[in-house]
């Protein structure tokens, strides 16, 4: 199992940036794709973004394409998502979660986070 812990959520007007961690410990060697999804109220969990070790370019949400980058850091087992552009309805509880799969699918992967919230002001 792997544990994951979110960290750089918080409240900023649209067009800020921020930058989302995710510590991740455990039995990382198994992972092979980490990702980033969210969740506004009401409203189901949706993709974000997703790395894989072996697929060398990431995927994207498409409302996401060009304002946010998902990297990872395997030195320090942390994932990070850096966003741009913020708008108001980025506004949602960010999760990362840890997977064998490199896929869309949120029901696909083992291990999430506890989340962190992302509130953009208009």
């Amino acid at each position: 199992q792997v544990q994951l812990v979110e960290s750089g959520g918080g409240l900023v007007q649209a067009g800020d940036s921020l930058r989302l961690s995710c510590a991740a410990s455990g039995r990382i060697l198994r992972t092979s794709t980490m990702g980033w999804f969210r969740q506004a109220p009401g409203k189901e969990r949706e993709f974000v973004a997703a790395i894989s070790w072996t697929v060398t370019t990431p995927i994207y949400e498409d409302s996401v394409k060009g304002r946010f980058t998902i990297s990872r850091d395997n030195t320090k087992n942390t994932l990070y998502l850096q966003m741009n552009s913020l708008k108001p309805e980025d506004t949602a509880v960010y999760y990362c979660a840890s997977g064998r799969l490199f896929v869309r699918n949120k029901d696909l992967y083992d291990d999430w986070g506890q989340g962190t919230q992302v509130t953009v002001s208009s």
